[in-house]
Formats: C-alpha cells, sequence, structure tokens
C-alpha cells in the first residue's frame, strides 16, 4: 500500500519525533530538582519517623531526622524545603496561642536546619490550622461563625517576624485572609527584616485534595472530618476572575513569589497568572494529587514514575517556576541516574 499512497507534504512534525535524541533536542520544558520544593513534616521528640498512611512514602520526621533529610535533599539537588509541623492535641487552642510561643516546634526546627545545613532554604507557612483546636486557618469568631480575618492576620504578623528571627528564608502565608500580604511586608521590615521574602498562596481554592495533607498535620482530627467547611476565605474553584484579583493584590502589597494551590487541575489559572505577572510563580502539587497517582499505581492502572514525570511537566509547561511537591525528592534521585 506504501507503494501505491504517498501524500504530499512539505511538512512532517514527526521528522523530529522519530529518536530520542531528536526529541531531546526539540524539547521545550525541562524539569530539574532545582525546580523544586520538597514539603516536610515535623514532630516534636526522637521518635523513629512516623509513616503517613493517605501519602505512601512521606513521614513525620523529628528535628533530628529532619536535618538528616535536608543534607540528603541538598546532595540531591533540592534547594529548598516548606515546613509544615504537627503539634500535640493538647497544645491546640482556640486562640493558637502555641504559634507564637517562641520555642514552638517549627521554630526549633527552623533554627536546627539553618544550623546545620545553612545551604537549603527554608519556607515557613504560615496559617493557623495546626494550632486551632477546629483546625481552621484563622481565629474562629463564633458569633459571625466565621474566620476573624484583621485578628488572624495579626497574628500572622507575628508568626511571620518569629520566623524570620529564627533565621527563615521565604514566609509563606496559607491563610487566605485579605490584606495579609502587605501587613507581614510592613512588620517584616518594621522589625529589620527586609531580607525575608514572602512567597504568598496568592490563588488557593477551596479543594478537595487535602485531606492527607490534613492527616499529616492533625487538622482534620482536630476538625474530626476530612471536609472541613473552608469557603469563606479560600477561592471558589469555579472562579478564574477572582484568582486573577487575588494574585494582582498580593503583587501589589509585596509579595516575592506567588503561587496557585492545588496545581493539577488548576492548569489554566497557572498559565493565566505566568502571562499577568512578571514575578516568580510557584504552584503546589497537592497530597490528594500525590494520593492519587500512588493509588492508582498500587492498583495496577498507572506507572507510577511515568504519570508522576507527566504531572509535574504539565505543571511546568503551564509557567510555573517553581513546584512545591511531595515527589521532589523521588523524582531528584531519578533525575540524578540519568
Amino acid at each position: 500500500m506504501s507503494d501505491i499512497f504517498k501524500l504530499e507534504l512539505n511538512r512532517r512534525p514527526r521528522r523530529t519525533r522519530r529518536t530520542s535524541s531528536l526529541r531531546a533536542l526539540v524539547r521545550e520544558t525541562e524539569i530539574s530538582p532545582r525546580h523544586l520544593i520538597q514539603p516536610l513534616f515535623v514532630v516534636d521528640g526522637e521518635s523513629s519517623p512516623e509513616a503517613i498512611d493517605s501519602m505512601p512514602g512521606i513521614f513525620r520526621l523529628s528535628i533530628t531526622d529532619l536535618i538528616k533529610e535536608c543534607r540528603e535533599l541538598v546532595d540531591l539537588g533540592i534547594s529548598a524545603v516548606a515546613l509544615f509541623p504537627k503539634i500535640e492535641d493538647n497544645l491546640k487552642s482556640d486562640d493558637a496561642r502555641e504559634a507564637l510561643k517562641p520555642d514552638t516546634l517549627v521554630l526549633r526546627a527552623i533554627r536546627a536546619i539553618k544550623t546545620e545545613v545553612p545551604e537549603i532554604s527554608v519556607v515557613a507557612d504560615l496559617a493557623l490550622d495546626p494550632y486551632t483546636l477546629n483546625g481552621h486557618d484563622g481565629l474562629w469568631d463564633s458569633g459571625a461563625q466565621d474566620l476573624a480575618n484583621d485578628a488572624t492576620v495579626e497574628v500572622l504578623t507575628d508568626m511571620a517576624v518569629l520566623a524570620a528571627e529564627a533565621g527563615v528564608d521565604l514566609v509563606a502565608p496559607s491563610d487566605m485572609m485579605d490584606g495579609r500580604v502587605g501587613a507581614i511586608r510592613s512588620a517584616l521590615d518594621g522589625n529589620g527584616f527586609e531580607r525575608t521574602a514572602i512567597m504568598a498562596y496568592s490563588a488557593k481554592f477551596a479543594s478537595a485534595y487535602y485531606g492527607p495533607f490534613r492527616d499529616a498535620v492533625g487538622s482534620s482530627g482536630a476538625a474530626c472530618t476530612h471536609d472541613l467547611d473552608k469557603r469563606t476565605y479560600q477561592l471558589d474553584p469555579a472562579n478564574r476572575r477572582e484568582a486573577l484579583m487575588e494574585i494582582a493584590l498580593d503583587e501589589e502589597e509585596g509579595a516575592d513569589i506567588l503561587m496557585v494551590k492545588p496545581a493539577g487541575s488548576y492548569l489554566d489559572i497557572i498559565r493565566e497568572v505566568r502571562e499577568e505577572t512578571e514575578l516568580p510563580l510557584a504552584a503546589y502539587q497537592v497530597s490528594g494529587e500525590y494520593a492519587q497517582i500512588h493509588a492508582a499505581a498500587q492498583r495496577g492502572w498507572l506507572d507510577l514514575e511515568r504519570c508522576r514525570d507527566e504531572s509535574l511537566l504539565a505543571i511546568r509547561r503551564a509557567g510555573a517556576d517553581i513546584i512545591l511537591t511531595y515527589f521532589a525528592k523521588e523524582y531528584a534521585k531519578a533525575y540524578a541516574k540519568v
């Protein structure tokens, strides 16, 4: 049949797909470990790493093990980690006062990392969900049956200054309170921390993909549910223009890096933000995205490594400069073997 029928084509795009070397030559998007941030969960004490059932391969680590992990990550080429504490239930309160103690767990972890592994950058999450009895990201106003925006921002600014004093490189407000980026920038500058950067969770959606994370930090247990309703402060998944407005506000208020969260279901938002700003753009491949790939791979329905790499590539292709992902370490290991 090929001898009888032949298309007369000037352009044959398959020519540059013919071999692996040609495909590499024309590849448009690349990912290396330097693009990735590894989220890490820290617990108090000297216990062995605690497995998180809903996040295969991810553990809660003591500060001692956290230091070892950071050294390994640096050796693999990963330049930053984001810290999330899991504190004991008896330390949680309605006013989240544990978050403002100078010796609270996450601050001790920051100091230890910056002393022992100073070459790695550390991101401190700013939100109250690990510290509140109800698992919300801020202070609850029982009269309004909603979070108290301005009172929460006051606590977040104090948290930011404490984290900067501990030596953190970036603070990352993930609460979605109005005006918090500007207030945090003002507080940092007013206390002599002009060099501490802000990576703002600028477009954080009220997603159904956060359940495993809530297991990891214990906020789902505090709230007695994986389905805690945060829709009065996190973005409606249906809203594109509102996300762009939030991004613009955080840029105006002084954010150094913007973020979209989650990543995989919001590639369109990542692309639009990339076209609207010159600031570095981060995207968070969240716990549910990580867990669903693992779950399907465990059933034999998907190839874990290929789906991992494809999902990360899609986020980069959409326009993210930085990806927070629980796959960071494993991707870096595979990258080192190439």
